[in-house]
């Protein structure tokens, strides 16, 4: 068993180039990201290897994302015939946070009041880099993705580290005004 897993992948489209949140398995992935705790290791998945990636969180004792459960999971399914969200054991960070404040809030607004640091660039970027890679045929828009994309793993995990250890993460609530979230972890 591979441990807790993080992981995040980012897209070749948007919701706009597939006709809505309906259609996610058509958002096809750019690249994928894992962190195993046994390994202690980060991997990038490009398109053609997600079958390991889909491999690896069906063995992991414990997967861990920010809402990955309703958007990442559901990209997925274009390379699988799992049904990811009942063949894995999952802590979605978005979706308990959601429960405790009513309402979703962004990986960066946790992430900054939390840890002090937030994500590097934001999913359109990704995107952006993506036609570019298509466009020129360089891999170093391939890169600037794989690399936003560990780092959004690396905060999810530090943010799902600290939340274990103070039994609590904070948020802006769009105010300024820091928020306390008590989680269980």
């Amino acid at each position: 068993m591979p441990g807790t897993v993080y992981f995040d992948l980012e897209t070749q489209r948007s919701f706009n180039d597939v006709g809505g949140v309906a259609n996610l398995s058509k958002m096809s992935v750019s690249v994928g990201c894992s962190y195993c705790t046994e390994s202690g290791q980060y991997r990038i998945y490009p398109e053609d290897e997600l079958e390991d990636l889909v491999r690896l969180l069906t063995q992991a004792e414990l997967v861990v994302g920010y809402n990955h459960l309703h958007f990442d999971y559901g990209v997925l399914q274009g390379y699988t015939v799992l049904d990811l969200g009942s063949q894995t054991a999952n802590l979605d960070l978005m979706v308990d946070l959601k429960e405790h404040i009513g309402r979703r809030i962004g990986l960066d607004k946790v992430a900054s009041a939390t840890l002090g640091t937030g994500k590097t660039a934001v999913g359109m970027d990704a995107l952006k880099w993506w036609r570019e890679h298509k466009m020129t045929g360089s891999n170093e828009p391939l890169m600037k993705i794989a690399e936003y994309c560990a780092y959004d793993v690396k905060v999810t995990k530090c943010v799902h580290e600290y939340g274990q250890e103070h039994g609590h993460v904070m948020y802006d609530d769009g105010s300024g005004n820091e928020q306390i979230v008590p989680v269980k972890w």
